[in-house]
């Protein structure tokens, strides 16, 4: 308890501080990654915007200057030279014909059509990559005013110094910067080794940043831990860029994000650890007078539950938990009498059970033998006696070799031999070998067997006597005109045997004592027959139960695994 009192608020205020370095850390990482993503963003918009704002001012300086087609020529290119961000440089009429150019020869663009955006007052067309393998995008401002437009300005824009500003930034030794446009498509990646993916025109529309963004709102940062290319997590975070609806993704891998964080809350763990180590030992150092004796008295307490009744415990101390050790040895000295005479009178109670049962089941037979003996001095010479002498005699000494077998079964489980085997077939023979009987006591007998087949992995004669004890025990509690119902299904992986009667039914308080030994609820017999039919249904890995309604009758279930019928049985 003073252990306990000590270590937990030292557990806690660790456990507080744990998790507030790492949420700490955690939120100063992902706010430095979120300050370079905007910062990027906002280096990108600007270059975008510089260049398309420089574009409408060429554009402005071509409105209404009656200029000739040679000296739009040479306007254009030494624009096209003073800005190397515009490969190309044309002007098309209102017409969309071709009027000037940069180039030598006829325009390389052409005007945007159809539902291309307007960004900062000029028209963009996505960004593809060209020839060289180089992103680019066409963008068109309108030549003249907006009541009399007279044509457009168009530039072939390119975007590679988005490449170099991207790929200048590093975060951290393994964090890179990617740009990426509003379709999905990679316009940029800081890691040299991943700029083929923008040469190849890569698409990301379906990367878990790039969806979240999409679906987000646009001032809205997105912070996932996403897993990498080699299957290393990676802590992600990415903003849009709304005038382009671009988006900026920076990722790094959580193991360098949080390296730092995780150095101080290993240190911080060790230093708990270490001070929790020392309150420990101390305590148990200090206490161990107090917690010796306790601990022998537990093991002492197992040992005797477990059976070990010799166990004695040795208790020095002169306090209360001296004079209870004093007692817990005198209780198991007293155990070990009370045992030996539980076990003297136990085996009293058996033998005289097995005696009684003895003398009960054999007395019949050896009396019969006696009479018929006695009757064989003086009917000798009657040859039909001498038959009726013999089947007596074959009779009465087989029921005295079942009482010995079943005595023997019980002592050494009889061997088993495991084959695949048809219940339905077995029920049959039983019920054929047992009709006479039946008949005998004014029964009727009824098979249900399953139509699918029940094929089990047994042994035929040991699931044959156990069919025949529980038939002959139904029989002996059926009244005349009882039926007795033997019957097989199959389902699933199991396979059950059921065998019930209309009879006298079983009290409620006896159903759980049924398969012990020498239990009956017969007026004779040792009361073996269904232990061992529970000894055999044990060894091929089975089940048996027993459910009953008094004056209604009894059933029986044997359940085994169901296994495929053998390729002779098919």
């Amino acid at each position: 308890m003073l252990a306990t009192a000590a270590v937990v608020p030292l557990l806690t205020y660790g456990a507080l501080s744990v998790y507030s370095l790492r949420e700490g850390t955690r939120r100063s990482v992902v706010d430095g990654n979120l300050n370079v993503a905007r910062q990027v963003g906002e280096q990108v918009r600007r270059y975008i915007a510089t260049n398309l704002q420089i574009l409408e001012a060429v554009a402005a300086d071509f409105n209404h200057t009656n200029l000739s087609a040679e000296q739009q020529d040479r306007i254009l290119k030494n624009y096209a030279l003073r800005f190397p961000a515009f490969r190309e440089l044309s002007t098309f009429d209102a017409a969309g014909k071709p009027a000037a150019t940069s180039r030598v020869g006829r325009p390389g663009v052409t005007l945007p059509t159809g539902d291309v955006p307007t960004v900062y007052g000029v028209r963009m067309s996505p960004v593809v990559v060209d020839g060289d393998l180089l992103p680019t995008a066409i963008v068109a401002a309108p030549l003249g005013h907006q009541q009399q437009q007279e044509g457009w300005l168009v530039a072939e824009f390119s975007i590679e110094e988005l490449w170099r500003l991207v790929g200048r930034i590093h975060v951290g030794s393994g964090g890179f910067v990617l740009v990426v446009g509003p379709g999905g498509e990679l316009l940029a990646h800081g890691n040299p080794e991943e700029r083929e993916r923008v040469a190849r025109g890569t698409n990301l529309s379906g990367n878990e940043m790039v969806v979240a963004l999409r679906a987000g709102s646009a001032d809205e940062p997105v912070v996932r831990e996403i897993p990498g290319k080699t299957g290393e997590r990676v802590l992600a975070v990415g903003v849009r860029i709304p005038e382009l609806n671009w988006m900026v993704i920076v990722e790094q891998p959580s193991r360098e994000a949080f390296a730092v964080a995780r150095r101080h809350e290993r240190d911080l763990i060790a230093a708990i650890s270490l001070a929790l180590l020392i309150m420990v030992l101390t305590g148990l150092l200090w206490g161990r007078s107090l917690i010796r004796p306790i601990t022998a008295l537990i093991h002492g307490t197992e040992a005797i539950a477990e059976g070990r009744l010799d166990q004695r415990v040795v208790v020095e101390s002169k306090s209360e938990i001296g004079k209870l050790g004093e007692a817990f040895n005198s209780m198991a000295d007293r155990l070990v009498e009370l045992q030996d005479d539980v076990r003297k009178q136990e085996r009293h109670a058996m033998f005289g059970r097995i005696a009684a049962g003895l003398v009960h089941d054999l007395s019949h037979p050896f009396k019969n033998v006696q009479n018929n003996c006695r009757l064989m001095l003086k009917m000798h010479d009657d040859a039909e006696y001498r038959e009726l002498f013999r089947r007596t005699i074959d009779r009465e000494f087989a029921h005295i070799k079942r009482v010995f077998e079943d005595l023997r079964s019980l002592a050494r489980p009889m061997p088993i031999e495991r084959f695949p085997l048809d219940l339905n077939r077995l029920l049959t023979d039983v019920a054929e070998s047992m009709r006479g009987l039946v008949e005998t006591a004014g029964l009727s007998l009824d098979l249900d067997l399953d139509d699918q087949g029940a094929f089990v992995e047994g042994d035929v004669f040991a699931l044959s006597r156990v069919t025949r004890n529980l038939v002959l025990n139904a029989i002996e509690a059926t009244p005349p005109n009882g039926t007795v119902t033997m019957a097989t299904e199959a389902a699933g992986g199991s396979c059950r045997l059921r065998v019930s009667d209309t009879g006298c039914g079983i009290p409620p308080d006896r159903i759980g004592t049924l398969f012990e030994d020498f239990t009956t609820t017969k007026r004779q017999g040792l009361g073996l027959g269904l232990a061992i039919s529970k000894k055999i249904v044990d060894q091929l890995g089975g089940t048996i139960s027993a459910t009953s309604a008094v004056g209604q009758g009894t059933t029986f279930v044997v359940e085994l695994t169901r296994v495929p019928p053998p390729p002779a049985a098919n």
